[in-house]
């Protein structure tokens, strides 16, 4: 049954927000004020579970609470959260773990820990993401809080990046988890499109068929193995120690690893009847179960045992979903969550033992039972649960795990058997971690005395004593776990509980007990004889086989095409343009129709037929200096055709940027040889013959798309739009910053991007800050001649001072030009882009005219605070239409008779168009900086550094 959100639900939205807005101030606060900060910020996660506890009647009732809040609709896209049982219970354990987690945490980094701010973050919007996992009802949704959980666990393993061994183990997972999460992406939108619907509760309420449908559960199910570690992916999760024990509690016993369990409890009801669903998960959750456990039973580190004991965990959990059946469903959502009670509190054993006795290494640990009884009391109690041992919840989850594989069929009876041999390998794992931990050994010195603080003992009795609760009363677990499994089916009376009488589960779990014990004891008797069990081969083996070799690949086929040499790399992308489309167009047999005949403008075939002249000859050009103006050419030849296509506004950006662009190069090419652009005979002939093939091809696509052409011209409807939504007459100025702005914004930040990138490549050291006019030396000044009534130039020998005279009377012209160009954009040619050229233009000839100083004169500012003036405008700009009540970027057009000035008006994108014009203008500074003054300015102390090391070159003695 479905119900709209009520109540505290309602308020799901809200709190995943604080999550993300706590995340984000944390570490700020915590360097502040310092690790005590943890126990508050634990308040958030402990409401949490206070939430979902006093939400728990309407998801035990069977009443499906969701909550729907409009993301993206044109795409059908919202955030979609539903309340059920399974999420109930997910909900309790993320929030009720993640609460004793941050506690444990206050004592467990040291005082001043660098690292404890950036942890304490990470772990909040971990949880946060988590609990997006557990209450998306959309697919797409789902998958995003998937991968979010992914990057956010790969910051907690690696939060001692200094070490190796954290960066390489956190990588490994991330990439794991994520190839996984790709196969579950593409999984959730063929099953979206297959049902056509992303809401995951209509999905399962009504499952779709077919061949589709079962392509994409099986890539659902292997995002799900990768998440929780399960064979063939079971080898990241050992790794993944090098977290910080209590990041490990929380990522292996109650969240990450369990997504993928998670994943499987949400679609088993609607899908384990998928002849692939036990045929995948039963055999790999089997022997994953068996594997972690014989693995763990040879680890020397208690941490390590008890991560192959969680990746066994996983198996079973995996395994029991996988029978599909009601009863073994609801064995596994008892497992779970009796997993996640006596796994954290066991890691939180270990790390109280780690930080004080100072070590991990069972083999170097003696005396502690003795020295730390309570603390031995708490890790015997969560350790029994662990081997399904009564009173604890681990016992009841396992009975109900065997009676629910007894009804399961022929899968059933294989998985029985699977989880009788991994049960004992547990018990025999558990008692080795107990002797380990707290043993005496003959042989080994007794552990320090080392103090407990309450707050690291305190969360993990608190998880002891659930578990013990639990364990002997599982009727309070009852009603929950029954509620989900109910949806698949009836499930057998009262399934949890301390005593079900002499019966075959009960005979199966002694068995595993004696099982276990026995090979304890033939392991012990081993050990005793002087051979310690070898903790096998580094996990990861094959993964690092493979990434080796990936790597190496890598190289070798970039070496082989990627040679560094422009010419060759861009003569490749050209080959492949060729070699595709023009197959394709030449084998489409699509001709070109309605073509205008070349001889109706005889002006536009003079230009071309010049344009390709000046192409042949800069194809022959050995000086590059020459055959830079040749392009200039072409490029000022391209505007003249835009004039004469009725294009001005095409035309004034054409030979703005044309001349821009012949500058840059320019400059460039004073650092370069004249022979720089030489390639060669055989160079040229190959330029040659692709040029003429691109040439071809493009000419073929001009010809032919206007034929083929199957819906009106998009510009045919934008005059009116640009009037009436844009407030202008000038259409390509009102659709760059109007009806395509988010495209312009786009552009610009591509801009302040190559600006930073051009400038990072001549200032090393230093970028930002006012530019210098003129030498801070005066011996520097007088050796370069800086000095001038007219320009503080540094050239030597001077421009001509006709230069210098026009430069300095036409550049205040040039720059108020260039305001009234964009001002007047909006209804006639110019806008934002030319008018910023034009200044740039103003600032080129002051370099020229002057040099590096007289740029500085020109001006002096900071040009990333140009450029981020500019982007500032521009998002300020987007985000005043929603401010005021519209939408982003939304204009305004505002008119008023003003005296004497007359009728004016303003159109409030001009706001945007000035960030434009800040940003073009911060570009070609920065780029005369870098490629001219810089360069120069590099030069200059060159020649000073030289002619100083030789006075009698300088005529200096």
């Amino acid at each position: 049954m479905s119900e709209p959100a009520t109540g505290l639900f309602s308020l799901a939205g809200p709190m995943l927000l604080a999550y993300a807005a706590l995340a984000v101030v944390t570490p700020t606060l915590v360097r502040r004020f310092g690790r005590d900060l943890l126990t508050g910020l634990a308040l958030l996660p402990a409401a949490t579970t206070l939430g979902a506890i006093l939400l728990l009647p309407s998801a035990l009732a069977g009443h499906d609470t969701r909550t729907h809040l409009s993301w993206i609709p044109a795409l059908s896209l919202g955030i979609d959260l539903r309340w059920d049982a399974l999420s109930a219970a997910m909900t309790i354990v993320v929030a009720g773990i993640g609460t004793v987690v941050l506690l444990y945490s206050a004592r467990y980094f040291p005082a001043g820990d660098d690292g404890t701010g950036r942890y304490t973050g990470a772990l909040i919007a971990f949880a946060g993401a988590m609990l997006g996992v557990v209450l998306a009802d959309n697919l797409i949704l789902l998958v995003i809080c998937w991968e979010l959980t992914g990057i956010l666990s790969y910051l907690l393993i690696a939060l001692r990046y200094r070490k190796l061994a954290a960066r390489k183990a956190a990588a490994q997972a991330l990439l794991v988890t994520t190839t996984g999460g790709l196969a579950m992406l593409v999984g959730a939108v063929l099953l979206g499109h297959a049902a056509g619907t992303f809401v995951l509760s209509e999905v399962i309420a009504d499952p779709p068929h077919g061949t589709a449908v079962a392509v994409a559960v099986a890539l659902l199910i292997v995002g799900g193995l990768a998440k929780s570690a399960i064979f063939p992916f079971q080898f990241w999760l050992p790794g993944a120690m090098a977290a910080p024990t209590p990041a490990s509690a929380y990522l292996h016993a109650a969240t990450m690893v369990k997504a993928g369990v998670y994943l499987f409890a949400r679609l088993a009801p609607a899908f384990a009847a998928l002849p692939l669903w036990s045929w995948i998960l039963v055999p790999l959750g089997g022997l994953t179960l068996i594997y972690g456990a014989a693995q763990a039973l040879r680890q020397r580190d208690l941490k390590l045992l008890l991560a192959y004991g969680t990746v066994s965990q996983l198996g079973l959990l995996t395994l029991l979903l996988g029978a599909g059946n009601p009863d073994s469903l609801l064995a596994g959502l008892a497992m779970l969550i009796a997993h996640a009670s006596f796994k954290a509190a066991l890691f939180f054993v270990v790390g109280i033992i780690d930080t004080g006795a100072g070590t991990r290494d069972l083999s170097k640990l003696s005396g502690l039972g003795r020295q730390k009884p309570v603390l031995f009391m708490l890790a015997v109690l969560a350790a029994i649960s662990m081997a399904g041992i009564p009173p604890m919840i681990g016992f009841a989850a396992k009975e109900a795990g065997y009676a629910g594989l007894l009804r399961g069929g022929g899968w059933g009876t294989a998985g029985l058997l699977m989880m009788v041999i991994g049960s004992a390998l547990t018990v025999a794992y558990t008692a080795r971690f107990l002797w380990g931990a707290f043993g005496t050994k003959a042989a080994v010195p007794p552990a320090g005395h080392f103090r407990s603080p309450a707050l690291m003992l305190g969360p993990t009795a608190l998880l002891v004593a659930i578990g013990l609760v639990l364990g002997v009363a599982p009727a309070i677990l009852e009603p929950l776990v029954s509620s989900y499994a109910g949806v698949a089916g009836a499930t057998e009376a009262h399934p949890l509980a301390l005593w079900h009488g002499f019966n075959l589960p009960l005979g199966l779990s002694a068995l595993a007990w004696a099982v276990g014990a026995g090979l304890y004891f033939a392991q012990r008797r081993r050990e005793s004889a002087g051979t310690l069990a070898a903790p096998g081969a580094e996990p990861g083996t094959v993964y690092q086989f493979l990434v080796a070799h990936l790597e190496r690949g890598a190289v070798r086929f970039t070496a082989a095409t990627q040679r560094g040499s422009l010419p060759v790399s861009l003569g490749s992308i050209l080959a492949v343009l060729i070699a595709f489309p023009g197959t394709l167009i030449v084998l489409s047999g699509v001709r070109p129709r309605n073509v205008q005949s070349i001889w109706a403008s005889p002006a536009e075939l003079g230009l071309c037929l010049l344009m390709a002249v000046l192409a042949v000859f800069v194809l022959r050009c050995k000086r590059a200096i020459t055959a830079v103006l040749l392009v200039g050419g072409i490029g000022y030849l391209v505007a003249i055709l835009f004039i004469l296509r009725g294009a001005p506004d095409l035309a004034l950006t054409q030979l703005l940027v044309e001349t821009i662009t012949l500058v840059a190069a320019l400059l460039v090419l004073r650092r370069l040889p004249d022979t720089a652009l030489h390639a060669g005979v055989g160079g040229n002939k190959t330029r040659l013959l692709l040029s003429a093939g691109v040439g071809a091809l493009m000419t073929a696509l001009a010809l032919v798309m206007p034929g083929v052409r199957s819906q009106a011209p998009v510009s045919d409807q934008m005059a009116g739009p640009a009037l009436e939504v844009g407030g202008g007459h000038n259409v390509v100025n009102v659709i760059l910053v109007d009806i395509r702005a988010w495209d312009t914004f786009g552009e610009i930040l591509v801009l302040v991007c190559a600006a930073t990138g051009v400038a990072s490549l001549v200032f090393l050291s230093r970028r930002t800050g006012a530019a210098p006019r003129g030498p801070q030396d005066p011996q520097i000044a007088a050796d370069t001649g800086a000095v001038s009534p007219w320009l503080a130039t540094n050239s030597s020998p001077r421009p001509s001072l006709l230069l210098e005279v026009v430069t300095r009377l036409l550049f205040h012209t040039i720059v108020v030009f260039s305001v009234y160009v964009l001002f007047v954009g909006h209804d006639a040619p110019g806008g934002g882009f030319a008018a910023g050229l034009i200044v740039g233009l103003a600032l080129t000839l002051r370099y020229v005219a002057g040099g590096a100083f007289e740029l500085g004169e020109s001006a002096p500012w900071d040009v990333g605070k140009i450029l981020g003036l500019g982007v500032l405008l521009a998002v300020g700009s987007a985000a005043g239409g929603i401010v005021f009540g519209g939408s982003a970027l939304q204009s305004t057009v505002l008119e008023a008779t003003v005296p004497v000035l007359g009728h004016l008006k303003f159109v409030t994108s001009s706001i945007f168009d000035i960030g434009v014009y800040l940003v073009v203008i911060g570009l070609v500074l920065d780029v005369l900086r870098s490629l001219g003054a810089g360069l120069d300015e590099q030069t200059m102390l060159d020649s000073v550094g030289s002619s100083t090391a030789n006075p009698a070159k300088s005529g200096r003695r």
